[in-house]
């Protein structure tokens, strides 16, 4: 089933406790130290828009891309802030100009499960950022999907919504499945059923720093996600920063 699609409607609700606003305040401190305070800021993988929203009360002029209609859906019934959301594969997404800055967060480059659909959303990032334009992005590390959540179940039960999260991990060929099964409440005593299954990829750094270079981009700095210090064998989540560097779309 495709991704994104029922779950788009608790989604938030589940997300309520990542730390939304403490993650729009690292980004923007990077953005900042390497000189981009306002302007235009494309969020890849938007979601519904929570990161988009952040970041255009930092005052950056913001685009939201994602896949997913009933993503889009739930960012745009937000009141409007002047953001312009469209409904793109980030393999493919078309600009009309070029931005000052891409972010793509929230795991969403570990959905791409081929080195080379990131190689092509990579040198698409470039090709649309402004000359020495920024590209800030994250990534689940093979460590967190071998050793933290693989093979895992989780479960969470709410008054109005619960869910079981159910990962079954492949070393082989390092893919991550998550199978969600997921009940909303209709009516006092009543609850439906959905499910959805997503899989992932785990990447490690060396993988990305690769990709990012063979892209035509310039790869300047890797961060630990959580602690904004040096990578470790041990993290998790990383960010990767890197800059415009001409164009390359061969």
């Amino acid at each position: 089933m495709e991704a994104y699609t029922e779950f788009a409607q608790v989604y938030d609700r589940f997300m309520d406790n990542v730390p939304y606003e403490a993650w729009c305040e690292g980004i923007s401190k990077i953005l900042t130290e390497h000189g981009i305070s306002e302007g235009l800021v494309l969020d890849l993988g938007c979601g519904t828009g929570t990161m988009t929203r952040l970041l255009r009360q930092k005052g950056y002029d913001m685009i939201g891309v994602d896949a997913s209609a009933e993503m889009l859906e739930i960012a745009r019934n937000h009141p409007d802030e002047g953001i312009l959301y469209l409904q793109q594969d980030m393999r493919e997404f078309e600009l009309y100009g070029t931005v000052r800055a891409v972010i793509c967060l929230c795991d969403s480059l570990n959905y791409l499960l081929e080195e080379n659909d990131l190689l092509t959303t990579f040198k698409l990032v470039n090709n649309y950022l402004d000359p020495n334009g920024l590209f800030i992005f994250d990534f689940n590390t093979v460590y967190k999907y071998e050793t933290v959540i693989g093979d895992s179940t989780i479960a969470e039960n709410r008054e109005d919504c619960s869910f079981i999260w159910e990962n079954y991990y492949t070393a082989e060929d390092q893919i991550n499945e998550y199978d969600l099964t997921i009940f909303v409440k209709q009516q006092k005593d009543l609850f439906r059923k959905f499910t959805e299954t997503h899989l992932q990829r785990g990447y490690t750094l060396e993988t990305m720093k690769r990709l990012v270079e063979q892209s035509g981009l310039i790869f300047v700095e890797a961060l630990d996600a959580d602690t904004h210090g040096s990578v470790t064998e041990t993290s998790e989540r990383i960010y990767v920063i890197a800059r415009e560097h001409g164009k390359n779309l061969g």
